[in-house]
This record gives C-alpha cells, sequence and structure tokens, in this order.
C-alpha cells in the first residue's frame, strides 16, 4: 500500500475512535463503513476471522471483542 493511503487511513480510523474510562475503541457499525462494507452481514465474516486471529495471537478474545446491541429506531408504521 502506499504511504498515503495507510496515513489516510489511519486517520480516518482515529477519527472514528470512541473511549470510555481510558480505553480507547471502535464501533463494528463504524469499522462497516469505514472499510466499505455494504451490508453488515458481510462485514460479520471479518468480525469473525479477527477474532479467530486474536486467540491464535495469543490474546483474549473477550478482552478485545466485545457484543454492544444498540436499539434501532423503526420507520415503519403500524
Amino acid at each position: 500500500m502506499k504511504k498515503e493511503l495507510i496515513a489516510g487511513l489511519k486517520a480516518s480510523f482515529e477519527e472514528h475512535a470512541h473511549a470510555a474510562d481510558g480505553v480507547e475503541f471502535w464501533y463494528a457499525r463504524d469499522l462497516q463503513k469505514l472499510l466499505e462494507y455494504d451490508e453488515w452481514r458481510n462485514f460479520l465474516g471479518v468480525i469473525e476471522k479477527a477474532k479467530v486471529s486474536c486467540t491464535a495471537s495469543g490474546h483474549p478474545c473477550d478482552d478485545h471483542f466485545v457484543g454492544v446491541n444498540k436499539m434501532v429506531l423503526s420507520r415503519c408504521s403500524t
């Protein structure tokens, strides 16, 4: 990858970082858009591969991947 592209991606990722209690983190939905995945179901495979890599490298997966459920307001009228 070209250095300019890498620098741009890094800046974009840093702009989308969140912090709580001194811990930096990213929401998967934000990463999905940054990595240009149009559909969540396609991005789920990426998350699963990242979890496998995390575990294979000797890091506890639960320390790095936390399930978060955001409520989505329905636009459907009943």
